[in-house]
């Protein structure tokens, strides 16, 4: 099984019914350049690259913008489309009033399935109070977080509180609960290596911005900036296939992971395997 652990929602067709706020959300995820995906054809795109399933992360900075850029219900409405093939995090402002009864209903009520928070854009560290009712909520359910890390191209999100080595704090409070440390928390590669090596419940994805091509930068990073062997031998369990579409097309990552000269229980691995145990798949 094929599973893109990060893709975001913004461009699809069912959340975007009138021209204001499909522009509210490019501007608000600096996508400008595309237009709006119509869920069949992304159902094509991902056929055609041959993902069986998508997990779709939100984003909500409502304290700011004054609505979600996706909301939690949109969100449930997108999995509603295809639940087969889709699979949906709530996105929650912890600065809301609401945030943990929304969490809830997000997870008992809607069926979202984890966590997305992006802390450089919301100008907090891990380990700031307003966070941990969102943590209790999900380690009583056993629902995994996807946290951004490391370098992001938005404006006004400063990578230090997304430093890979500041999520510590919640990996050792939280040892049950999964959380997945994205873009391989580039440029500290380094720092999310040894969080995964340290701590079991410490994931990462390889939804990375390249400079160049996916082939050149996965090759690059997994072949020159550390060994191969590492990935292959100290922390295959722990690494997922991440495209971060729309910004990169499912397919051209797919492709950068694919061309990587892994074993083919690691290769298996990475493009699902783990994904499933740290979405908590397993039969």
């Amino acid at each position: 099984m094929v599973i893109d652990i990060h893709a975001h929602p913004v461009l699809l067709d069912g959340i975007n019914k009138d021209p204001d706020t499909f522009e509210f959300r490019r501007k608000s995820f600096g996508v400008f350049k595309s237009g709006i995906n119509p869920i069949d054809f992304e159902l094509v795109l991902l056929d055609d690259a041959g993902i069986d399933k998508v997990v779709w992360l939100p984003e909500d900075y409502s304290k700011d913008m004054g609505k979600a850029i996706v909301s939690n219900d949109e969100m449930a409405s997108i999995v509603a489309k295809c639940p087969e093939r889709f699979i949906g995090f709530a996105g929650i402002d912890p600065r809301r009033e609401d945030a943990k009864k929304e969490l809830e209903r997000a997870f008992d009520e809607l069926k979202l399935q984890g966590l997305k928070l992006n802390l450089s854009r919301l100008h907090i560290y891990p380990d700031d109070p307003m966070l941990k009712p969102l943590y209790d909520v999900c380690a009583a359910r056993k629902k995994p977080i996807m946290f951004h890390a490391g370098y992001s191209w938005e404006p006004n999100t400063p990578a230090k509180f997304s430093e890979p080595i500041n999520f510590e704090c919640v990996a050792e409070e939280y040892p049950e609960m999964n959380i997945c440390l994205a873009h391989m928390g580039w440029p500290w590669w380094n720092e999310t290596i040894m969080m995964l090596m340290k701590y079991p419940n410490v994931y990462a994805d390889t939804s990375m911005v390249y400079m160049d091509s996916p082939r050149n930068y996965y090759s690059h990073l997994f072949s020159v900036n550390m060994n191969l062997n590492w990935l292959q031998n100290c922390f295959a369990d722990k690494v997922m296939f991440g495209s971060n579409n729309p910004r990169f097309r499912h397919v051209r990552s797919l492709d950068g992971i694919k061309n990587l000269p892994l074993r083919d229980d690691v290769m298996e691995a990475v493009l699902g395997g783990n994904a499933v145990r740290f979405l908590g798949l397993e039969v």
